[in-house]
């Protein structure tokens, strides 16, 4: 009889935690804890405390009749930490370290190490993570920026990205190394890939300053009017901070529309609101921009075009893309993410002994 083990994934988001708990790769529960910010604020905690979070995951886990002593791994999502090659990993404290003082950018991602290892240590029991955002697979020409200092950097949603990609490699009937593919994540973010035989030997950077605009985040831009508006913002007293805010939060379809919610701007889209509808089609545009421009690493030889994530579900999305860039390729849409079920099925695999976690 096989052995049943039970995994805890966790994946942070702002405002809340995706939890999970799979017994081998089989979902038994999942729900969304969405943490009280005004309770943290009154006891003087930040979004980004762990504590804070741990405790109301526990607390829920504990109404639900789920017992931690029962777990045999628990797995977290992985945010900034050094780049690293696709895989799983086992936490260890160089890696909390990393995460938790000397991320490049703040992100939800950043608790999740931090999270799954506290939670770990506590019953005993490993934790992981698994294809963090840092994945870095790209070719050495693929760094090149065009100013001496300044590298291109891997920065992307690796771990549904991935995921989706062997999924779409097991519905061709052909192994993931021997496919090409772009496949693109729209989120809040929007990550465009391009996979050669089982690598993603590029990417556009989806949290600041390459790619096309998304539902909160600016994209590529006007280097010369971003000086000028950096020069404005550092007159005002502004710093950094503010700018990356601006750049990362307050930015695409948030800063033109003033929502960031799909089905908001297609309902205005639909009453006939044609502002909504050119800035929609533009981020679209955009998109389909930059899986011609990635096309071109694999010099158009493409297996398949995937677009996946919370904005894959739009109809609307999926034929404006299609119709600037359907002849690469053919089109498949995987909407929403993978990720708890990868991460978990990663977990198993290395409890089962199929295979091993890495060391970071």
């Amino acid at each position: 009889m096989e052995k049943i083990y039970r995994i805890l994934a966790l994946n942070p988001g702002s405002t809340s935690t995706k939890v999970a708990v799979y017994e081998n790769t089989t979902r038994v529960f999942e729900t969304e804890v969405f943490h009280d910010m005004a309770q943290a604020e009154a006891q003087g905690l930040s979004i980004d405390d762990i504590a804070f979070r741990r405790s109301q995951i526990m607390e829920m886990l504990l109404k639900e009749g789920i017992k931690l002593e029962s777990m045999d791994a628990v797995v977290g999502r992985g945010g900034f930490m050094k780049p690293v090659a696709g895989g799983i990993y086992a936490v260890n404290e160089a890696m909390i370290d990393d995460v938790s003082h000397h991320a490049r950018y703040q992100h939800p991602s950043n608790l999740g190490v931090p999270l799954a290892s506290e939670i770990a240590h506590k019953y005993g029991i490993p934790a992981f993570t698994v294809d963090p955002v840092v994945v870095d697979e790209l070719d050495d020409i693929a760094r090149i920026s065009g100013v001496p200092g300044i590298e291109r950097r891997s920065v992307l949603h690796a771990l549904n990205i991935r995921a989706v990609a062997r999924l779409i490699a097991q519905q061709l009937g052909k192994p993931y190394n021997e496919l090409n593919l772009i496949v693109v994540h729209m989120g809040g973010g929007i990550s465009v890939s391009v996979h050669k035989k089982g690598r993603m030997v590029d990417v556009s950077n989806a949290l600041l300053g390459m790619g096309p605009f998304s539902p909160q985040r600016s994209g590529a831009l006007p280097i010369g009017d971003l000086v000028d508006l950096s020069y404005k913002y550092f007159s005002e007293g502004k710093g950094i901070p503010e700018m990356r805010k601006l750049l990362t939060k307050q930015s695409g379809l948030l800063g033109y529309l003033g929502t960031n919610d799909g089905l908001e701007i297609e309902r205005r889209m639909e009453a006939g609101d044609k502002k909504v509808e050119l800035v929609y089609k533009a981020m679209a545009y955009q998109t389909a921009k930059e899986i011609g421009a990635m096309a071109t690493v694999v010099g158009g030889k493409l297996d398949a075009i995937v677009l996946t994530g919370g904005l894959a579900r739009s109809t609307y999305l999926q034929d404006w893309i299609k119709e600037h860039c359907g002849f690469l390729a053919p089109f498949y849409f995987i909407p929403g993410q993978e990720e708890m079920a990868t991460m978990a099925r990663n977990a198993y695999e290395v409890l089962s002994g199929q295979i091993k976690a890495r060391e970071y």
